[in-house]
């Protein structure tokens, strides 16, 4: 346990994941494939911007009715509580999905994540900024800027859990250890040198953190 000292985790791993968004979200707001969706809203003038933006919103509060958490979530997080582990959220969403997993889908008992990096925090993931702004508050590193070092080079001791490229990227790009949590379509990543380890449900991370993370880095 003393090998990995934090664990980070991006918001819509914890819930199952609504891919069809996506596809929503780029119709509703005429969105190119390939174009990333918030570098894309980003660059539209102030007024269009806030009108996609509202479109995106509505598309996930209609989506967050139809999540449920995914299997082993709150055994995880009772462990990480019980060693000690503080947790933080870095997602691409807004704040109101957020604030609907905290509270209708983990018991009280639970501790608080904290930081939580929403969409407000630029840049975004696949950017490490994110996470690195979580090392700091952690005081796990002296600044939160981005290192222009090699990431294997700093690893930090925190696991970064995903389930999408950028989560893998963001983590890797961080020096954090990644994690990625299986779904349909996204085989690839599990091959991708990015990704350090691979699990099928949250609490496998649990034998896992007990072994020590360190020696499958």
């Amino acid at each position: 346990m003393d090998d990995v000292k934090s664990s980070e985790a991006s918001s819509s791993t914890w819930m199952e994941h609504c891919n069809y968004m996506f596809a929503e979200m780029r119709q509703a707001v005429n969105i190119p494939k390939g174009s990333d969706i918030l570098d894309y809203i980003h660059a539209l003038p102030e007024k269009e911007q806030q009108e996609a933006f509202g479109k995106i919103q509505d598309i996930e509060r209609a989506a967050m009715s139809k999540q449920v958490p995914q299997a082993g979530l709150v055994s995880l997080m009772e462990f990480l509580d019980e060693h000690h582990i503080p947790k933080g959220i870095c997602t691409r969403n807004f704040d109101a999905p957020v604030n609907h997993l905290l509270s209708n889908h983990l018991p009280r008992h639970i501790n608080p994540f904290s930081p939580i990096i929403t969409r407000d925090f630029r840049p975004p993931k696949p950017s490490p900024a994110g996470i690195l702004h979580i090392a700091h508050a952690w005081e796990i590193t002296d600044t939160a800027d981005v290192p222009t070092s090699p990431p294997e080079e700093r690893p930090l001791p925190m696991i970064m859990v995903g389930d999408s490229i950028d989560d893998m990227i963001a983590g890797h790009d961080a020096g954090a250890m990644t994690v990625l949590l299986r779904s349909e379509g996204k085989e690839d990543l599990e091959k991708d040198p990015r990704t350090h380890l691979v699990i099928s449900r949250l609490d496998e991370l649990i034998a896992l953190l007990k072994t020590g993370l360190n020696a499958a880095r």
